[in-house]
């Protein structure tokens, strides 16, 4: 493959596969968007079905040095699936092996991968997890994505192909959706939050550090071979990010006392992530701070 060989994102119509293509596209890394079904907003995205059905990469992987993987089956809110745990599988195992055994027989340099820190766990104390930390997922989402992982590991063990593992926590930006979304809607409604009495610590990661970190996990010599935990740097209760939301969206949130143990644990809990390793590593530096992540953000939701 040439040094300037394009460079494959798959679930390019995503929240973050549209902001990296755009970000490779203006810094000239030809990005070729690959998508489920033909997109009229995207006329030059390649398609190439259900990542979980027996897809064809052929066309799709002409050409490309490397990849990014970001189709996945994330959370469903309303769960269908009589299996969800075979389904999570069928989607992002046996899907992102089937993209990572193509891409070994196209010749593709390197996959960088779109984990998730749910392999580590759900929750933390007073420390972090750290990419030395046993994976312990829980739920059927954080169970697929560390099977996917070990996955990418006998590909790479077998082909040769370069793997890059990236964990990030919650992202949030423009677009963003589930929970983070609601958070909004509820700080923006002015109705009083029972978040007072919560004393916690959450890593959160704002898209444009993720994109950030994505092409500089494509790119750096020494993130090959690499698993890589993501935060924005900053940690924060769930009242503080409330406040400083509220503050991006004009609001003043009023937070009332409520006790802790009836609320759900993704509100009340701790879950920090370190990311000194991945900053090493790399030599890179989330070139967001919080306080401007949540502005893009509040942004993106008052227009």
């Amino acid at each position: 493959m040439t040094a300037d060989g394009a460079i494959l994102v798959t679930g390019a119509a995503g929240f973050v596969g549209r902001i990296l293509c755009d970000a490779l596209a203006a810094r000239g890394r030809n990005p070729r968007r690959a998508v489920r079904t033909p997109d009229p907003a995207c006329p030059d995205a390649v398609a190439v079905g259900d990542i979980g059905s027996g897809s064809g990469w052929h066309a799709a992987l002409e050409g490309v040095r490397d990849v990014v993987h970001l189709a996945a089956r994330t959370h469903v809110l309303r769960e269908t699936a009589p299996d969800a745990l075979a389904e999570y599988r069928r989607v992002n195992v046996a899907g992102t092996e089937r993209v990572a055994r193509a891409a070994a027989a196209r010749g593709v340099r390197r996959l960088v991968f779109a984990s998730s820190v749910k392999v580590n766990g759900e929750s933390t104390g007073a420390r972090p997890y750290t990419e030395d930390d046993a994976p312990r997922p829980e739920d059927p989402y954080g169970i697929s994505k560390w099977e996917a992982e070990q996955a990418l590991a006998r590909v790479a063990s077998e082909t040769g192909l370069e793997v890059v593992v990236l964990r990030p926590p919650l992202v949030y930006g423009p677009g963003v959706r589930a929970n983070f979304l609601r958070l909004m809607r509820l700080v923006a409604s002015g109705l009083p939050l029972p978040f007072r009495s919560i004393r916690n610590r959450r890593s959160f990661l704002y898209l444009g550090n993720l994109v950030a970190l994505l092409r500089r996990c494509a790119e750096h010599p020494r993130a090959a071979g690499k698993t890589l935990l993501a935060a924005d740097g900053e940690d924060l209760s769930t009242p503080e990010l409330t406040r400083r939301l509220g503050a991006a969206l004009g609001r003043v949130p009023l937070l009332v006392p409520f006790p802790v143990a009836l609320l759900p644990s993704r509100l009340a809990g701790s879950l920090l992530v370190d990311a000194a390793e991945t900053r090493d590593v790399l030599d890179w530096r989330p070139p967001y701070g919080v306080d401007e992540g949540l502005a893009r953000t509040a942004a993106w939701y008052r227009g």
